[in-house]
Order: C-alpha cells, then sequence, then structure tokens
C-alpha cells in the first residue's frame, strides 16, 4: 500500500492549528475518513483505495496526530468536529459522507449533530456516543512507550504483534534521536478524556442523515450501548463483523471495504 492513492497532501489552517489531509481530487461523491486515537490517515489509505474511482476520499490527520499540529492548545470535542467542517468547506465545498473508527466516528458523529448542512451520510466503525473508558489509563500507557526507539525492530518488539502495530511502525518520525510516534502521550489522554467525558445521545438523536453502524464481535462497543442508539435512531443501519477485534480496518480490511463500499451504493 503506497501514498499514489492521494494525488496531493494539503494543509487547512485554523485557529493557529494546521490540519493535514491526503486528497484524491477527483470524484463527485465525497468521502472523508477520520482514523481514531493515535492513528493518523496513513492507517487509513487501504480503504481509501478500495473507494476509489467512484469517490473522491479526503483523509484527515485529526489535530495532535500525523503532520497535524502535534500539541494544540485546543482538544474539545468542538475543536475537532470544527476541524471537518473547514476540511470539508475548504476542500470539497458540498455535503459529504463522513466515515469514523473509534475515536474518529464520535467526531464524525458530532460533526453531522453540529454542522448537519455538511454531511449527507454517516459511518461509524466501532464507535459510540462516548461517555465511557479510562483517559488515565490509556495516557499512562502511551507514556509507557520507551521512546526514542532505536529502530523499526525494536518499536515492533515493544508494541507486539496487534493489529494497529503496522500503521504506528509506518508512521514513526525520525529525530536526531531515533524513532518517535507522532503524537505524544499526554495530549491522546487529553483528546480522549473529552470523548469519555459524557455520552452524546442528545447529539446522536439529533442526526437525520442515513447512518451505519458497524461493531466487531470483539470490538469495545457494548451491546447495551448499541441497542439503545439503535432504539433511539431505528433507521441506522448495523452490522457486526465476526471474529475480529476494535481494529476492524486493519483487522480484516476485505471485509470492512466491502460492506462499505455496497453500503455507499445502497444509499446513492
Amino acid at each position: 500500500m503506497c501514498f499514489d492513492v492521494f494525488v496531493r497532501r494539503v494543509s487547512i489552517d485554523r485557529a493557529g492549528t494546521t490540519v493535514s489531509c491526503l486528497d484524491s481530487e477527483t470524484g463527485d461523491d465525497v468521502v472523508v475518513l477520520l482514523h481514531g486515537l493515535a492513528g493518523s490517515a496513513r492507517e487509513m489509505l487501504p480503504t481509501a483505495e478500495a473507494l476509489l474511482p467512484e469517490h473522491r476520499v479526503i483523509a484527515v490527520d485529526q489535530r495532535g496526530h500525523g503532520h497535524s499540529t502535534r500539541r494544540p492548545g485546543d482538544v474539545s470535542r468542538r475543536a475537532y468536529t470544527d476541524d471537518v467542517a473547514a476540511v470539508v468547506d475548504r476542500l470539497a465545498g458540498r455535503p459529504v459522507t463522513l466515515v469514523g473508527q473509534s475515536m474518529g466516528g464520535h467526531t464524525a458523529m458530532l460533526t453531522a449533530a453540529w454542522h448537519p448542512g455538511l454531511v449527507k451520510r454517516l459511518v461509524m466503525l466501532e464507535a459510540g456516543v462516548g461517555g465511557e473508558g479510562d483517559p488515565a489509563e490509556l495516557g499512562a500507557w502511551f507514556a509507557s512507550w520507551p521512546v526514542p526507539f532505536p529502530d523499526v525492530e525494536a518499536a515492533a518488539a515493544f508494541l507486539g504483534p496487534k493489529p494497529i502495530t503496522g500503521a504506528w511502525l509506518q508512521d514513526l518520525e525520525r529525530h536526531p534521536d531515533g524513532l518517535r510516534p507522532r503524537f505524544d502521550a499526554d495530549i491522546m489522554q487529553a483528546a480522549i478524556a473529552e470523548v469519555a467525558a459524557r455520552p452524546r445521545w442528545d447529539e446522536w438523536a439529533s442526526v437525520t442523515v442515513p447512518t451505519l453502524l458497524v461493531t466487531a464481535e470483539k470490538g469495545m462497543d457494548t451491546d447495551a450501548e448499541v441497542r439503545r442508539m439503535l432504539e433511539l435512531r431505528p433507521a441506522a443501519g448495523h452490522v457486526v463483523v465476526p471474529d475480529c477485534g476494535h481494529d476492524v480496518h486493519l483487522e480484516r480490511p476485505r471485509l470492512w471495504t466491502s460492506l462499505l463500499a455496497d453500503w455507499l451504493a445502497d444509499q446513492k
């Protein structure tokens, strides 16, 4: 997998923060991809490739991640969603389909709720309404990474064979003293704390565009949360990916991209 599916990397400056995006440029039906916590646009490349050329794809490095501003002053949910609104407004210029995984799915949902004129379809992969989790535990784990890593092999040995590990390894940034991730542990903790602060049931209920929930059999979404989401919005679709964990797009990429492409085709 390479970056050839995208024509350009473009940066959008908003309120002192730079948001970096990969853009395929071609196609009238625009799909914006949002990665999860500690991820980047790079991990969405298999998804983007599967959607081309039928769709124009924009993959966003959310603030604090990837090539975007590493230490933004604002990591509120409003800041993240306003970033997405700026990307849609300046690059697409028309309503788009938002596809987000984990924290990116939460960002996508809130964008659809707070900027309804910019979103025409919503796909949430292993993402819910928020209000759960332990940000301090996650932050402590990221802070435990023995960075800088001397080389990719050392990083791989520490991170282990998780589905997300390959994406993290590809994203390592070379510094004079070694390899470091493209994010800081304290920023990750602060960002996910905003997601965990409270559940956004009102925002979920207010979304009116066609919506697909994709959850994993061994994922992080609870049955109770998904059940209530579907009770509040019975028209939303729901697919469970069998024998799979939280990072469906990396663990079962062909199955994920197939069901995504099929759903988008059905919604034309």
